[in-house]
């Protein structure tokens, strides 16, 4: 590919940033945005009002929107209990469940490459008397299920891991994972967050019994989530919070009708438009590595490459630490691993429970691609790379050279 001359780069670079960070947030597609607009001005009115038709037709949105979220997963609407994110889905899953079945046994089963919403929400529960097991993966980011076979026993009443992981994006077996849970009867929970809209879900066919889902993640609004929770056999939470009892007594709190209905507008987009999207963000993907790969040495995908989500590729550059790049790279957002986590200074915990040493998850960084990602900004974004990368590793050998010059002057002197 002939490298653009620098006319053209700076006229890129006068649109703005490019923007690679579709695993930390997504756009919210302007579709979403139509679609919510009523509800903050002309159809305001409060979802559990029902004494009146602006109580009434906000409700009906809510549950237009819970149901095509549980289309979504194949799930049913009452299935769908809505929170403000993932991070109070997981919470209300793992801690609902721990609670819920205190008295059958105490024993959690979950990945050490997690989110932390799902890490910390388990260190509380070591400190309120339950014993977690914290399962290793592979080079590639995978659990190996004859360990968790092995892990779980007749004190486990929760198994938790994550569909897609959100540094390296790689699909963990959840269906199998599934089966093993069901057939030893103990509750399956997966953070679907990053995987929901990327990839088919189905918690029939998957035997997930909890899932949690995030909309900002899948090109919907900040600020909403939801927990499918199996009704078949059932499972049973302890809430979070009391108050009016809202959302079958899981959750309660008056819902934002706005956000709810841009969340069932972003699961209704993803489900029409999923399988072509997929293609069109894998060859951008393809794109970027290949151009990448081309025109630089040194440049490694970590996690597994086939099993893991079109729109994400976790990359390490040898000679560089992800802070150079970051600061190096000033037209292209992308970022050193987790959104939670990227104000660290210390190496990914995801990468180094890989098999990563530090320095080679300290010289990794997370780039996402998505729905509004153009084949124009992937060839920017690898043109601004590329430099970034040449010129490090070029002053980085030019001091090299001088050192070695004054070691020599001085042994000569000597």
């Amino acid at each position: 590919m002939a490298k653009p001359d620098q006319n053209t780069i700076e006229t890129r670079r006068a649109r703005g940033p490019v923007y690679l960070d579709n695993q930390a947030t997504t756009r919210t597609d302007p579709r979403v945005v139509d679609a919510m607009a009523p509800y903050f001005s002309e159809k305001f009115g409060n979802p559990h009002s029902r004494s009146h038709a602006f109580g009434w037709e906000a409700e009906d949105a809510v549950e237009a929107a819970r149901q095509s979220i549980a289309d979504l997963i194949g799930a049913e609407a009452r299935e769908i209990i809505f929170t403000s994110g993932a991070t109070e889905a997981n919470n209300l899953a793992i801690k609902g469940v721990a609670e819920a079945n205190r008295a059958r046994g105490n024993r959690i089963v979950t990945v050490a490459t997690e989110h932390k919403c799902v890490l910390e929400t388990c260190r509380h529960l070591e400190l309120d008397g339950f014993e977690v097991v914290y399962l290793g993966v592979d080079g590639d980011g995978l659990i190996d299920l004859a360990e968790l076979a092995a892990a779980v026993d007749e004190k486990t009443v929760l198994v938790s891991v994550m569909g897609v992981n959100n540094e390296t994006g790689v699909i963990q077996p959840v269906a199998e994972i599934g089966e093993f849970c069901r057939g030893a009867g103990v509750v399956f929970h997966s953070d679907c967050a990053q995987a929901a809209g990327k990839i088919e879900l189905d918690v029939e066919a998957k035997n997930i019994d909890l899932m949690s889902l995030s909309a900002h993640k899948m090109y919907g609004p900040m600020g909403i989530g939801a927990l499918y929770v199996r009704r078949r056999p059932r499972v049973r939470l302890s809430p979070l919070m009391d108050g009016g009892g809202q959302e079958q007594g899981l959750r309660s709190g008056t819902l934002p009708a706005p956000l709810c209905v841009g969340f069932g507008m972003a699961a209704r987009i993803c489900a029409h438009e999923m399988a072509r999207e997929t293609d069109r963000i894998k060859d951008l993907r393809s794109r970027f590595l290949e151009n990448l790969k081309g025109k630089l040495e040194g440049v490694h995908v970590n996690g597994h490459m086939t099993q893991r989500i079109a729109g994400n590729l976790n990359l390490r550059f040898d000679g560089l630490t992800a802070v150079q790049l970051l600061s190096g790279i000033k037209g292209v957002a992308f970022s050193a691993g987790s959104a939670c986590t990227s104000a660290s200074v210390e190496p990914s915990y995801v990468l180094r429970a890989m098999g990563l040493s530090d320095a080679d998850a300290d010289s990794s960084v997370r780039f996402g691609f998505g729905r509004f990602t153009t084949e124009d900004e992937i060839d920017l974004a690898c043109e601004l790379i590329t430099d970034c990368v040449e010129t490090v590793r070029n002053n980085a050998g030019a001091a090299g050279v001088t050192a070695d010059h004054k070691n020599r002057t001085k042994a000569t002197a000597a």
